[in-house]
Order: C-alpha cells, then sequence, then structure tokens
C-alpha cells in the first residue's frame, strides 16, 4: 500500500458537497476524520466510515486536511478562528482547499498557512452532489507541484478528472470564471427555453432537440429535469451564485476584462435573491423569465433524464 493510501486525511465542511466528497474519499479506503460545524452533518458519514471530531483543531495532527466551506470568512474561521485547525500554531503536513474564494482572499490565507509550516493546495470543483455521486466531479488545482502531485490520487477518488494550472491562487480564478459561465448559461437557456414555449413548445420537447444538437452539453441534459418539472431542490442557490458573480466582475475590475454579459446577468441573479429566492434552485432563473414574458410555469410531469445515470 502507498504511502498516499495511508494517509490520515482530515475533512472539515460536510454540506451537500463536502459530505459527497468525502463519502467517495471513504468509499476509496481512506481513513477521513470529519468535522461540521452542524455535527449532525458530519455523523452521517459514520456509516461510511467516518470518524467525527468537535473542532478544527482536533484535525491539526492529519497528514492531510481538505476544506469545502461556502465563504472566504468561512474558511479563516475555520483555520485560525477559535478552535480553528490552527488554534495551537501547528498544523497539518498539507491543506487543500476546494472552497470557492476570492484569489486575494486566497492568496492571504496561504501566506498565514504557509508561515505556519503547511504546504497549500488549492483545489475547486465543477459540480454537484448529484455529479459527485456520478462519479463525474472535476477539478482544478495550483499551488506547489508537488504537492499536487503527492494528492492526486485521492483527488482522482473524488472526482474523474484533475488540471493542474500552475502555481499560487490561479485555481481559484479559474472555477470563478467556471462559475460565471454557468449564470449565463443558465439565464439564455431560460430565456430561449420561455422563447419556445411562448410559441406553443413543450420545455421537454424543446429541451430533447437542444440536448441532441451539437449545442447540447452536459450541464444542459442535467438541468432538464428542473426545467422541465420544475424541481427546484438546492444543487446550487442564487446566493451563492450571486457571491461568485460578484468575485467574478471584482476580477474582471483588477485585470481590466469588460464582461457586459455577465454584469447584466449578475443584476438578474440579484434581483433573484432580492425577491426572497434564497434557498431554491438557481434554475428558479426560468421562473422569473417566464414571469417577464407573461407566462406562468407548470410542472410539465415528464419522463426526462438528468443525463447523469
Amino acid at each position: 500500500m502507498s504511502q498516499e493510501t495511508q494517509a490520515r486525511i482530515g475533512w472539515i465542511g460536510a454540506g451537500r458537497m463536502g459530505a459527497a466528497m468525502a463519502r467517495r474519499l471513504l468509499a476509496a479506503g481512506h481513513d477521513v476524520a470529519v468535522y461540521n460545524r452542524t455535527r449532525a452533518k458530519a455523523e452521517a458519514l459514520i456509516a461510511d466510515g467516518a470518524t467525527v471530531v468537535d473542532r478544527p483543531a482536533d484535525l491539526a495532527d492529519r497528514d492531510v486536511v481538505y476544506t469545502m466551506v461556502s465563504t472566504g470568512a468561512d474558511l479563516h474561521a475555520v483555520l485560525f478562528g477559535e478552535g480553528g485547525l490552527f488554534a495551537a500554531g501547528a498544523g497539518p503536513r498539507l491543506l487543500v482547499d476546494s472552497s470557492t474564494v476570492d484569489p486575494d482572499e486566497g492568496e492571504a490565507i496561504r501566506t498565514e498557512v504557509t508561515a505556519r509550516g503547511t504546504r497549500m493546495l488549492a483545489a475547486p470543483v465543477s459540480g454537484n452532489a448529484k455529479v459527485i455521486d456520478a462519479g463525474r466531479l472535476t477539478i482544478v488545482t495550483s499551488g506547489p507541484r508537488e504537492v499536487h502531485d503527492e494528492v492526486e490520487s485521492q483527488l482522482q477518488a473524488i472526482g474523474r478528472a484533475v488540471t493542474y494550472v500552475g502555481e499560487g491562487e490561479r485555481a481559484r480564478l479559474v472555477k470563478i470564471c467556471h462559475n460565471l459561465f454557468l449564470g449565463v448559461v443558465t439565464q439564455s437557456l431560460a430565456e430561449i427555453t420561455v422563447l419556445a414555449q411562448k410559441g406553443g413548445i413543450s420545455r421537454a420537447d424543446f429541451l430533447a432537440f437542444l440536448n441532441d444538437s451539437v449545442l447540447g452539453s452536459t450541464f444542459t441534459k442535467y438541468k432538464t429535469p428542473a426545467f422541465v418539472n420544475l424541481d427546484l431542490t438546492p444543487t446550487f442557490t442564487p446566493v451563492l451564485l450571486r457571491k461568485d458573480f460578484d468575485l467574478g466582475l471584482a476580477a474582471g475590475r483588477r485585470l481590466d476584462a469588460p464582461m457586459p454579459v455577465a454584469a447584466l446577468v449578475h443584476q438578474l441573479v440579484s434581483a433573484a435573491v432580492g425577491e426572497g429566492h434564497v434557498s431554491e434552485d438557481f434554475a428558479v432563473l426560468l421562473e422569473l423569465q417566464a414571469r417577464a414574458a407573461g407566462l406562468t410555469l407548470e410542472p410539465e410531469d415528464a419522463a426526462v433524464s438528468d443525463g447523469l445515470s
């Protein structure tokens, strides 16, 4: 058994994404101890073989610790706050962070982590819990190449593809660009689906055609059940999407890269949040677009595939 396979792994953050990712490491036979602010979410992984700890600090003696939390403030808290991973000063040998944070914020955290003797890899991901369960998550990494190489097989147990993009926080920018595209594509998909329905075409028929065309994608197929049957069980909320648009537009200003389309979609996502759509899936953009077009949507109750199974 390789040294990496024998590594003692810590995991911080057992929300929808974090729990699904940690579960794949457990299924691959890794020794994983988990912390989550709401302990019950971590305890749900005990049946998969995880152990649960009371504080992030309890993971400081692990070989490598993964973090998957919602915001930069959350990340800073679990690392450096009371009972945080580095509360006693020293921490694990390696830290792999999959949170979506601003590159500048990530660099500041990297500096603090490095000063405590830990080497850090940024490893944001593309997908959601269902995508993870289907083995189709993709991961982008940046930081020391040797750290990437050491944990690569662990990352491959979590997702189907791992792309290394260089030193520092480059992976953060890749993930931000990804989520800007995610929002723009979803808004565009909402607009054309509403246009087709106003012309008398069912959403199921329109999306069946689109998904089989050159413009169909894993994502359009995945969002088809939500668009057709209006199941807005959250995979990613408008609040989180707005946060990523905030980060992306800030990066655009910093790098002098104009993004007029993204700026417009940012306003539409912000309007969704302002109307109280904070806990549904971001596919709620379809309903807002329909209302703007004078349509009241109803579930079509059609048997459609998400393309994952």
